[in-house]
């Protein structure tokens, strides 16, 4: 029977309507009741969620991007203390030139020096605004964590030519001689 409905009881009483009627309109109000909440709360629900998951995707680009930042650091700083670490001390009267940074430095050096250097044994880093001279087994460290500090060597050629043009120049300049002690 219903319960709370007087109408209903008074309707089933009188035998116009059967049991199994009254309990199909009961369901039907109650889904008419309850059916339509649900459906708006879960579109603001969708809203919500979508909400909070572009929140954590930029929460997790800011992360990606501050980690990535942290560690560029990170290896720059290692890259200083190899370079504290590992100099070479100059010393000599002997001017080593080079090109960094568009423009021509000059460091003072003496023969053993130069001559390391032009072999490709020692490379030139930069800190900040001065110079140092590395072995090369530091400067291949440094050139891993940071290769913008390696500022000259001469063991590995950087931005090298295609093999074809190379090798073409090589025979073309092979006919002219340059000595060995050339200081520029």
């Amino acid at each position: 029977m219903a319960k709370g409905n007087p109408l209903q009881e008074q309707l089933l009483k009188a035998g116009l309507v059967k049991k199994s009627k009254v309990a199909e309109v009961a369901r039907e109000q109650h889904k008419a009741r309850h059916g339509k909440g649900p459906a708006e709360q879960s579109e603001i629900q969708r809203e919500a969620e979508r909400a909070r998951a572009e929140k954590a995707e930029r929460d997790r680009t800011l992360a990606a991007e501050r980690k990535a930042t942290a560690r560029i650091a990170e290896l720059r700083a290692q890259a200083r203390q190899i370079i504290q670490d590992k100099k070479v001390q100059r010393a000599g009267d002997i001017e080593y030139r080079f090109t960094a940074g568009g423009a021509i430095r000059t460091l003072l050096v003496n023969e053993d020096l130069r001559k390391l250097l032009s072999s490709g044994a020692l490379v030139i880093a930069q800190v900040d605004d001065r110079y140092e001279l590395l072995p090369r087994v530091a400067g291949d460290k440094v050139r891993e964590r940071d290769a913008s500090m390696i500022v000259l060597d001469h063991g590995k050629e950087a931005g090298a030519a295609p093999a074809s043009a190379t090798s073409e120049d090589d025979a073309y300049y092979a006919q002219f001689q340059v000595p060995d002690d050339l200081v520029w």
